[in-house]
C-alpha cells in the first residue's frame, strides 16, 4: 500500500495497513489501544475510527498522538490542528433519569463477533420517543458512534464503569 500522510482523520486501519510497524508505537500511547492486536477488532473498529476517536478513547491529546506517529514514520509534526473535534459528555446531565432507560443494547458480543453496531445503535436511537433513553454496554468509548450520534443532534452521556466497560445514553 502507498504511504499515506497521517492526520487527525486517518483511519487505524488505513494508518496500521501503510505503516504496520506503528502497531507498536499506537500501542504505546494508551493501554486501550492493546485490543488493535485483536483480528476482529482490528477489522472493524480500526476500519470506522480515526486518530481523532483514538485519541479520546486513549484519554490522550490529538496532537501529541499523531505527532508521535508521524515522527516514527519520518514525517514532519503538525503545530496547526483543528480543535473543532466533539467533546464527549462524561457528567451526569439533567435529562438523565434510570426509568427512562427503554432499552439496553450490549455491542461487546456484537463486536467480538466482527460486527459493527453503529447502524443497530442508531436504528434504535431514530426509534426513541422524546423522553426516553436508550442504553449501550460497550468494552470501550465507542467514539465513531458518538460521533455520527452527535452529528445527528442527539443528546448523550457517557460512564465508565471499568476500563472496559462504558455505558453510553442516548436522548433525542
Amino acid at each position: 500500500m502507498n504511504k499515506i500522510i497521517i492526520t487527525p482523520k486517518t483511519k487505524i486501519s488505513d494508518l496500521l495497513d501503510a505503516y504496520p510497524q506503528l502497531e507498536d508505537v499506537l500501542i504505546a500511547q494508551a493501554p486501550q489501544f492493546t485490543k488493535l492486536r485483536n483480528p476482529l477488532l482490528r477489522k472493524t473498529i480500526a476500519k470506522v475510527t480515526t486518530l481523532s476517536q483514538a485519541a479520546a478513547v486513549g484519554g490522550l491529546k490529538v496532537e501529541e498522538l499523531v505527532n508521535a506517529l508521524r515522527k516514527e514514520s519520518g514525517q514532519s509534526e503538525i503545530s496547526d490542528f483543528d480543535q473543532s473535534q466533539a467533546v464527549y459528555n462524561t457528567r451526569k446531565p439533567s435529562w438523565f433519569n434510570e426509568r427512562k432507560v427503554v432499552k439496553t443494547i450490549d455491542v461487546r458480543d456484537m463486536l467480538h463477533e466482527g460486527e459493527q453496531p453503529v447502524h443497530m445503535v442508531l436504528s434504535a436511537v431514530k426509534l426513541l420517543n422524546k423522553k426516553e433513553i436508550l442504553e449501550i454496554i460497550a468494552p470501550f468509548l465507542p467514539a465513531p458512534l458518538l460521533d455520527k450520534a452527535i452529528g445527528l443532534g442527539y443528546k448523550h452521556w457517557i460512564k465508565e464503569i471499568s476500563g472496559d466497560e462504558f455505558l453510553v445514553y442516548f436522548k433525542k
